[in-house]
């Protein structure tokens, strides 16, 4: 009897520990936190080796993976830019109260919708390329900040114009409960939390804020501590960026181009603690006046711009810099496509340069790539790796050199 309940214990103790194993091994694991890219000083590392970007924007991807019809195109661009060693792509996780929403209204999500960014993030993984995600934009384009305070008007808000985003109560509570949405958002895919997921290589605060209104950019610096604390409080794995163009606030509007008053500083605003790299744009096409538009005056202004940005980036800031939009419109006057490669290739050098001596412009992404057969997307930046074989080169061999840097 004795023996039997001896034995009776020993097999009720290995199917316990069965149970137990296979409960581990059935587990979902944690990622480590070595798979996360990080910074140290004007570098990223990853797994404790310098990690370098070279990537696109392709800002239409949740849209089109919402549409069985069109999903095929996410799955195309990456294996695309995969094929040329690309490892960064930058999207939108937002789309407020437009065509196709993923929210619907405050605090409303359209599941197809944010299915559809499940996909993105699940088809990034499955070809190695890391994404930024996008929380806001700051036009009115995909929603933006004046969907915002159209919703918090619709409630009785005392706000007159978008710039109201910054400031008003109510919109700042409908931005962090959007914030928190995404964060915390599980993958119907990978089954991951997005905030636990290493494929994301950071969240962007904003596509490019601006606060005309208060050109000494205490507002916009305000809501950017606030909100960047937001973030991290959440989610202090990844890492975390603004959005920002480049622009120089009151204390150095020589720098900027045409003396745009935008409200925002890029040195004060990449100041903000949490804030872990800089970023810049570049538009000379765009920005600088009428007067002011020959190639040569474009391609001045876009040496000094990056080469400013590097200096403070390594002296003010000790944080990494990404150019995190450039590109060639072929709407341009005398646009070619030996113009847009020369373009490409005198960026890639700038960013090449500063990463093989140290310095922290460390990466760069182009406006914007394309997949065959998306002309309605074009809006003259657009590249088709496959119908452009000489531009498609020339970033294959820019991934090729900042690779042989690690």
């Amino acid at each position: 009897m004795k023996g039997n309940r001896w034995f009776n214990s020993f097999v009720l103790l290995i199917l316990t520990m069965m149970i137990f194993c296979r409960g581990i091994c059935h587990a979902r694991p944690n990622p480590c936190s070595c798979d996360f890219v990080q910074t140290r000083g004007t570098s990223f590392v990853m797994n404790r080796k310098p990690f370098y970007l070279n990537g696109f924007n392709a800002y239409w991807m949740m849209n089109f993976a919402s549409d069985p019809t069109t999903r095929s195109k996410v799955t195309d661009t990456f294996q695309e830019a995969s094929k040329y060693d690309m490892n960064i792509a930058r999207t939108w996780a937002f789309n407020d109260g437009d065509y196709k929403p993923l929210q619907n209204s405050p605090g409303s999500y359209n599941e197809e919708v944010f299915k559809g960014l499940d996909f993105v993030v699940a088809e990034a993984k499955k070809y190695g390329i890391h994404l930024i995600l996008s929380l806001v934009n700051n036009f009115k384009d995909y929603g933006g900040r004046d969907k915002y305070v159209q919703w918090a008007k619709q409630q009785g808000q005392n706000v007159t114009n978008e710039d109201d985003f910054y400031t008003n109560s109510l919109v700042k509570e409908y931005y962090k409960n959007h914030v928190e949405a995404v964060l915390t958002r599980i993958n119907t895919i990978t089954g991951v939390a997005y905030k636990d997921d290493p494929t994301i290589f950071a969240w962007e605060l904003m596509n490019e804020p601006r606060c005309p209104s208060d050109p000494s950019g205490a507002h916009l610096q305000n809501w950017l501590k606030e909100m960047a604390a937001h973030v991290k409080f959440i989610d202090n794995q990844h890492l975390l960026e603004i959005g920002l163009e480049g622009f120089y606030g009151e204390s150095m509007p020589e720098k900027n181009p045409n003396s745009y008053p935008i409200g925002a500083d890029f040195i004060s605003n990449n100041q903000i603690p949490e804030v872990d790299f800089a970023t810049i744009h570049l538009y000379p096409d765009q920005w600088l006046p009428s007067t002011n538009l020959s190639e040569e005056a474009q391609l001045a202004f876009v040496d000094k711009w990056i080469q400013d940005h590097i200096l403070d980036s390594n002296s003010i800031l000790k944080k990494p810099l990404l150019i995190g939009e450039f590109g060639k419109s072929s709407k341009l006057p005398g646009y070619s496509l030996e113009k847009r490669n020369s373009y490409f290739q005198r960026i890639y050098n700038a960013i090449y340069n500063s990463a093989s001596s140290g310095g922290s412009l460390v990466g760069g992404l182009f406006w914007q790539l394309l997949s065959p057969g998306m002309d309605n997307m074009g809006d003259g930046y657009e590249v088709v790796l496959e119908q452009s074989p000489s531009t498609a080169n020339i970033i294959a061999h820019q991934s090729h050199k900042l690779s042989c840097l690690t």
